[in-house]
C-alpha cells in the first residue's frame, strides 16, 4: 500500500485505516477487497493531484 494513501486524512479522519478497524474480526468479501482497492487508488490519486496544485501554486 503506498504510504500516501495509509497516511492519508480527510475531516480528521485516515480513510485507509478507519475501512479497516470498522471492519476487524470480519471476513471481507471479494466485493470489500476491490472496494478497498478502488479507495486506495482515489486516495493516491488524490494525493498526487493536490502535491501537483501546490508546485503550481494554484488555490
Amino acid at each position: 500500500m503506498p504510504r500516501a494513501a495509509w497516511a492519508f486524512y480527510i475531516g480528521g479522519y485516515q480513510p485507509a485505516q478507519k475501512w479497516l478497524k470498522d471492519r476487524k474480526e470480519r471476513v471481507l468479501s471479494y466485493e470489500d477487497i476491490r472496494h478497498y482497492q478502488k479507495m486506495i487508488v482515489a486516495m493516491t490519486e488524490t494525493e498526487r493531484i493536490m502535491w501537483e496544485i501546490d508546485v503550481v501554486g494554484i488555490i
